[in-house]
């Protein structure tokens, strides 16, 4: 479907990100990854990606945070292949605090990576998808970018952020052949909502076993994490001709979360 398209995945190289740029893979986009990790494991693979799909895969250390080097990373596929094709802003932190202990720092790095980076990516990434009159991106937003949750102030402002340069994109390139929208995940099982029950629990007073039955999967109903391949397999149907015409959608997989 995607053959001879190319694909920005940020934040690929796990979790969200990585299901995503394999799932473009094997629908014949070339990929480039981006995020940090192990050199080693990373470029085991990139080229495990691209030899089992038949692409070609590329790599950029671009650091999120930094709108030069975000800045290079698309204009240096657009110099492999052409022009990016498919946008995925997917990068993203996180930390939990009460906002009155939160860390201005962590603050600033996690409106720079869940939000400021989609608007850099998306500024760079327009004028090639406008000349090819067509082009796709896709936000990983949360749930939280439709409903809030306490101590995370600024994951959560950087969601609704989200949402809004997403309705905004979607109005200024409605006629361009070019369309945006963005999956809201309820709890998704991957490292970075791993990572956030330990600090969750210390900021409730809790167990990280509450966090989870309490906590996480309180608020969907199904009672179940979301999965990756499930928000992948959504990725792949908007990188769709037959989804051309959803455009500036906030579209929830969060197991009835924001259906209440």
């Amino acid at each position: 479907m995607l053959k001879g398209k190319t694909a920005l995945v940020t934040g690929s190289t796990s979790g969200i990100g990585l299901a995503i740029a394999g799932a473009m893979a094997r629908e014949g986009a070339n990929v480039v990854l981006n995020g940090f990790g192990d050199a080693a494991e990373i470029e085991t693979l990139r080229a495990a990606m691209a030899e089992d799909n038949g692409v070609e895969v590329r790599y950029s250390p671009a650091d999120m945070t930094r709108p030069d080097e975000i800045a290079a990373m698309v204009a240096d596929a657009g110099k492999e292949f052409g022009a990016i094709d498919v946008l995925c802003n997917n990068a993203g932190i996180q930390f939990v605090s009460p906002i009155d202990e939160f860390p201005v720092e962590k603050w600033n790095a996690i409106i720079a990576i869940n939000l400021s980076s989609s608007f850099h990516t998306i500024r760079a990434a327009l004028p090639g998808m406008k000349q090819k009159g067509w082009g796709r991106i896709i936000q990983t937003a949360s749930a939280h970018a439709l409903v809030a949750s306490p101590f995370k102030s600024a994951y959560v402002a950087a969601k609704h952020g989200i949402a809004g340069l997403t309705k905004t994109v979607a109005l200024e390139v409605a006629r361009d052949g070019i369309t945006i929208n963005a999956i809201c995940p309820g709890y998704v099982w991957t490292p970075l909502v791993e990572r956030q029950i330990p600090d969750t629990a210390k900021a409730r007073g809790i167990t990280e076993e509450e966090v989870k039955r309490d906590v996480m999967l309180a608020a969907q109903p199904t009672k179940e994490f979301v999965t990756v391949e499930e928000i992948a397999a959504l990725a792949i149907f908007l990188a769709s001709d037959a989804a051309r015409n959803i455009t500036g959608a906030m579209l929830p997989m969060d197991g009835g979360w924001t259906a209440a």
